[in-house]
């Protein structure tokens, strides 16, 4: 089915919001104004594609379940493309500088490379990047 001209929201519950806005601000992302208040902001990660950090409290208001414990588990890798090897290693350099913590050392598959950091609240974060010429976007 597919939905083609479809927004991506993902939702991360965070500890204190400003202190994940200073992190984000850091690496370079920005935020949409309109969709921000003490209890959420909506990071902009790409054209269509948005991570709304919501302080738990107001996580937990969406949720039945119990917030994962992020220093002991993960329930999901958000995982980034880059232009270039450069642009990974400036982003998970500048992660790291912010705060983050290190989630494992840089992947270089040849026509792939990746690294990742964890963020302030533990979300893991892998910074990639694939050689256009190694997909083949017919198979």
């Amino acid at each position: 089915m597919g939905f083609k001209t479809a927004n991506i929201f993902v939702n991360l519950p965070v500890k204190d919001l400003n202190k994940s806005v200073a992190f984000f601000t850091a690496l370079g992302f920005e935020f949409n104004a309109q969709f921000t208040d003490e209890n959420a902001t909506c990071l902009i990660i790409g054209e269509n594609i948005y991570a709304m950090l919501l302080v738990e409290d107001y996580f937990k208001s969406f949720i039945k379940k119990e917030i994962s414990d992020t220093t002991t588990k993960s329930e999901m890798i958000l995982a980034l493309s880059a232009e270039n090897k450069e642009q990974v290693d400036e982003l998970v350099h500048k992660a790291h500088a912010a705060g983050a913590g290190h989630s494992k050392e840089a992947v270089d598959h040849g026509f792939m490379y990746g690294w990742g950091f964890e963020d302030l609240d533990g979300h893991l974060w892998e910074v990639f990047y694939m050689d256009p010429s190694a997909v083949n976007p017919t198979e």
